[in-house]
């Protein structure tokens, strides 16, 4: 299965980019930060909240996307821009500036609708955005569904780990996965750690805690 013209058009752009080095990927993964023991583990540039904290300005915009798209019920207003895309876009009335309140409901908001965090990147400024993204609009998470093209995107600093034993079988972590590494194989969970890109989704859906995030750097997440 292939994308369309709009999917196909930023594919060729991305392709285009890297070709040249002009960027390693087109986006990353960051994790929820209620999937995190902020007491541990916590690493301020892997939270979407200390991207718009240590950012010079931040605002709210539409999703291109899902505005786009529109295959789903999703939020749309649940992307931020940063720094100079930030101010560009509220000067030409695509964005407005949010309190860091507001914001964290925005991303709570999205968590709770199972959207996964990604850092957008271009040539011209390092890190210009940071979306909330559904697998059904998202073009990054299109490339990977559709194109098999993981290169696009890059993992955050953490993987998910299952307690199997814990394990209730519920089911819920699977319809949250968007990466395919939960499946139901024989009517019980599988899970493959080598398809996680260690969005959190799995951990803040799980009831009895058996889904945890780990730094990928532990010999456990390997």
């Amino acid at each position: 299965m292939r994308g369309d013209a709009y999917l196909e058009e930023r594919l060729t752009q991305y392709d285009g980019w890297l070709q040249e080095k002009r960027i390693r990927f087109s986006s990353r993964v960051i994790p929820v930060r209620e999937a995190l023991d902020v007491k541990q583990w916590v690493l301020p540039t892997e939270q979407v909240v200390e991207f718009l904290r240590n950012a010079r300005s931040f605002a709210l915009t539409h999703c291109t996307c899902r505005s786009h798209y529109q295959r789903c019920d999703n939020p749309v207003e649940v992307c931020f821009l940063l720094d100079h895309a930030a101010d560009q876009a509220v000067a030409d009335g695509a964005a407005r500036y949010v309190s860091l309140e507001e914001a964290m409901r925005v991303l709570r908001q999205a968590n709770a609708r199972g959207l996964v965090h990604l850092t957008i990147y271009e040539p011209e400024q390092r890190i210009y955005a940071v979306c909330s993204c559904c697998s059904c609009c998202c073009h990054d998470l299109q490339f990977l569904r559709l194109y098999g093209r993981s290169d696009l995107i890059a993992h955050s600093e953490y993987v998910a780990q299952t307690n199997m034993e814990a394990c209730t079988q519920c089911g819920d972590c699977v319809e949250r996965c968007v990466f395919g590494a939960r499946v139901w194989q024989d009517s019980h969970l599988s899970y493959d750690a080598g398809a996680c890109f260690g969005c959190g989704l799995c951990v803040t859906v799980c009831s009895v805690g058996a889904n945890v995030l780990e730094p990928r750097s532990l010999p456990a997440s390997r």
